[in-house]
């Protein structure tokens, strides 16, 4: 597998894009400049797009030199993503979803009903694709639930949370403003409860360091002593947050 560079670029604003040729396949590179990154940022994206990101001062020049340098970790992404099962866009009747950190069938429940783990819904056509109505019902319950134990764990730990929100982040997990606001993904529904209970965790650990420093890792250490665990699993899940179900 070979990337090579074509002279040929667009630019965007602070953007431009060029093509990396991953075998006979061609592969957009997209190059962000962001003055508030400190360093070259590489990652492929949900639509295989490859994203370089230029910090403050830097250069496309070496931006190239950067993806060229980091091409055995390219390659090996882009393979696990080609690798990754597709998964459809209509939900039925004995489809799976994710729900609790556990793949549960979508059943056929009495007339106008269906059922996946402990969750009755009224459905008008279970026959239909069922992803809107269930998206819909995993978004609610996640607003009723999430803020709850956002405000356990705030109380428990000794940490004051000025508002909670659930939203449908498309590449984070939760995030922690320097007002006290923690935002929750909906999704965090779906994950097993160590690992919700970590995310929260990492949120309320940066009302104490508003940052990513070595004391706010050991802050979320004492808060949560079993957090790689649940790095890892949602490392091995990241696709989570681009797929509700399949």
């Amino acid at each position: 597998m070979q990337f090579k560079f074509l002279d040929r670029f667009r630019k965007r604003g602070t953007s431009a894009t060029e093509t990396l040729l991953v075998g006979s396949r061609s592969v957009p590179l997209l190059m962000v400049r962001n003055p508030r990154a400190r360093r070259y940022l590489l990652r492929i994206r949900s639509d295989g797009t490859a994203r370089v990101t230029i910090p403050r001062g830097g250069s496309t020049a070496f931006a190239r030199e950067f993806v060229e340098r980091n091409r055995p970790w390219l390659e090996q992404q882009w393979q696990q993503m080609q690798a990754r099962p597709r998964h459809p866009a209509i939900v039925q009747i004995g489809s799976e979803i994710l729900f609790r950190g556990e793949l549960v069938p979508i059943q056929s429940e009495q007339p106008g009903f269906i059922r996946f783990g402990s969750e009755i819904l009224a459905v008008a056509t279970p026959a239909a694709n069922l992803r809107p109505v269930i998206e819909r019902h995993l978004r609610q319950l996640a607003a009723r639930e999430l803020p709850v134990r956002v405000k356990e764990l705030a109380a428990l730990h000794g940490l004051a949370v000025n508002r909670v929100t659930v939203r449908s982040q498309r590449t984070r997990w939760g995030s922690c403003s320097r007002h006290g606001t923690i935002s929750l993904n909906w999704r965090l529904i779906q994950t097993p409860a160590h690992v919700r209970d970590y995310i929260i965790l990492h949120e309320l650990a940066h009302l104490r360091q508003m940052n990513h420093s070595s004391r706010f890792w050991q802050e979320v250490e004492r808060l949560c002593p079993e957090y790689q665990t649940a790095e890892c699993w949602l490392k091995e899940n990241r696709g989570l947050l681009r797929e509700a179900a399949h």
